[in-house]
C-alpha cells in the first residue's frame, strides 16, 4: 500500500555564502518517474476563489509536462470534507501526490477556526498515514479581498504554488537522491 520507503538522503553541506544564495521561491523540480498521475481535489464553497486556484493549479502542471491524462479532478462540497477524499485516494495507490484546493474565509463565528483547523490537521494526517504528499492550497483569510488576491492570475496563486509543491514532493520522493 505505501508507494514510497523511507530511504536515507545524502545531503550535500553547504557553506553560509552558498545558502545566502538560494532563494526560497528557487524551487527545483527534478525529473519526474515516468508514471505520475496526481490528483486535484476541489471545494465547490467558494467556487469563484477555488475555480483561480484550479486553473492556477492546471497551468502550473502543464508547464512542467502533465498532460490530461496524468490528472485526475474531484469535487466535495467544502473544506471540512477534503480530508476524507484526499485519504480515500491517495489510499487508492494509484497517485503520486494530491492537490487539496479549497477557500475558508473568515465569519462572524467560530466556525472558520473549526472548519480551518480540521481541514489543516485532517490533511496532514491523511498524507502521513498513506504516506502520499497532498499539497496544501486552501487559503484561509480574514476576507473576499485577500482569496481574490491570493487566487489572482500569476506567480503567487496559491493553486500554482500548492503543484509546484506537489511535483517537487513527487520528484524527491521518487527521485534517484532517496538513496537507501
Amino acid at each position: 500500500m505505501n508507494r514510497f520507503k523511507i530511504r536515507r538522503v545524502t545531503v550535500k553541506r553547504r557553506s553560509t555564502t552558498e545558502l545566502g544564495k538560494l532563494s526560497p521561491r528557487a524551487i527545483n523540480i527534478g525529473p519526474l518517474p515516468a508514471d505520475t498521475h496526481l490528483a486535484i481535489l476541489i471545494t465547490r464553497w467558494n467556487r469563484q476563489i477555488t475555480d483561480k486556484l484550479f486553473a492556477g493549479t492546471l497551468r502550473a502542471l502543464k508547464d512542467h509536462g502533465l498532460t490530461r491524462q496524468q490528472i485526475s479532478l474531484a469535487q466535495v462540497p467544502g473544506a471540512f470534507e477534503l480530508p476524507l477524499a484526499a485519504q480515500r485516494l491517495a489510499a487508492t495507490d494509484r497517485y503520486r501526490a494530491i492537490i487539496a484546493l479549497g477557500c475558508i474565509i473568515r465569519g462572524d463565528t467560530p466556525h472558520f477556526e473549526y472548519v480551518a483547523a480540521a481541514c489543516t490537521q485532517g490533511l496532514m494526517s491523511a498524507q502521513l498515514k498513506t504516506a502520499v504528499p497532498i499539497a496544501f492550497g486552501v487559503l484561509t483569510t480574514e476576507n473576499l479581498e485577500q482569496a481574490l488576491a491570493r487566487a489572482a492570475e500569476g506567480p503567487d496563486n496559491k493553486g500554482t504554488e500548492a503543484a509546484l509543491t506537489a511535483l517537487e514532493m513527487v520528484a524527491l520522493l521518487g527521485g534517484a537522491d532517496f538513496q537507501p
